[in-house]
């Protein structure tokens, strides 16, 4: 078995790939709207020349949110949809069980309340809340896109993969049916374009925190019990993305 969590393979994106269940759909729409309000109140409500608006609204696009919630969470980032919510972004950094790194990112309209159940979830689990850069140092930020290997079967994918260098793409990490390509922070909206004017649809884009060096588990057990504090952290109302330098 192997599970998205190291900065070496697919798996190192915003979250764990999973079918969305129906009675998840809401709390994922939620996540999603805030991701978005947060996204134009800072640069404001064109996905044109918002890139991290754009970024979340095919997010949004992708999890086949509702046009209405999308537009609605984009008015209430702007002021025109009423409501004075005062949404903020945190980043917490978290010892996991058996040595391994967490990193989870947060949306909040209480940072206080967030905080709360994000330490009731790492003291059960056998975690610990850690200091500024005590854990983030094993982990490097960058920018991320994944195509399917569908999308480019009747390419040349030598020529591909140097068209998307020419971008400054990093590491391009083949998969089964995917490849993920990595680059600066700076060049994802670049290497984006290159992508379309490739013909190329993304199934997924962003920024993401990518291990340095994976830590290896092997015992079943081990996993078990880092795989379920993972997802109690995911499943967290107000996190919207964790990562992990754990691998098997």
């Amino acid at each position: 078995m192997s599970f998205f969590m190291s900065g070496h393979s697919k798996w190192a994106t915003t979250h764990r790939q999973k079918e969305v269940a129906d009675a998840k759909k809401g709390a994922i729409f939620t996540k999603l709207a805030n991701l978005i309000t947060i996204a134009s109140r800072e640069a404001g409500g064109d996905t044109e020349s918002n890139f991290k608006l754009r970024l979340a609204v095919d997010k949004a696009r992708a999890a086949n949110m509702p046009k209405d919630n999308v537009e609605r969470a984009i008015k209430k980032g702007t002021g025109e949809g009423g409501g004075g919510t005062n949404f903020e972004q945190l980043t917490y950094e978290i010892f996991g069980p058996e040595g391994t790194a967490f990193i989870a990112e947060a949306i909040t309209d209480n940072r206080n309340r967030t905080i709360g159940e994000v330490k009731a979830v790492v003291n059960k689990n056998g975690g610990q809340m850690a200091g500024p850069n005590s854990v983030a140092w094993m982990f490097t930020r960058r920018g991320f896109a994944t195509i399917d290997l569908e999308q480019i079967k009747n390419k040349n994918l030598d020529d591909l993969e140097l068209s998307l260098i020419d971008v400054e793409a990093e590491e391009i990490n083949k998969n089964n049916d995917s490849w993920e390509i990595l680059c600066p922070i700076e060049t994802l909206q670049t290497l984006l374009k290159r992508i379309k004017e490739e013909n190329i649809e993304v199934s997924d884009s962003g920024l993401a925190y990518f291990a340095k060096d994976g830590i290896n588990i092997t015992n079943s057990e081990t996993q078990e019990k880092i795989e379920r504090f993972y997802g109690i952290l995911e499943d967290l109302d107000d996190v919207n993305n964790v990562y992990t330098n754990a691998t098997w």
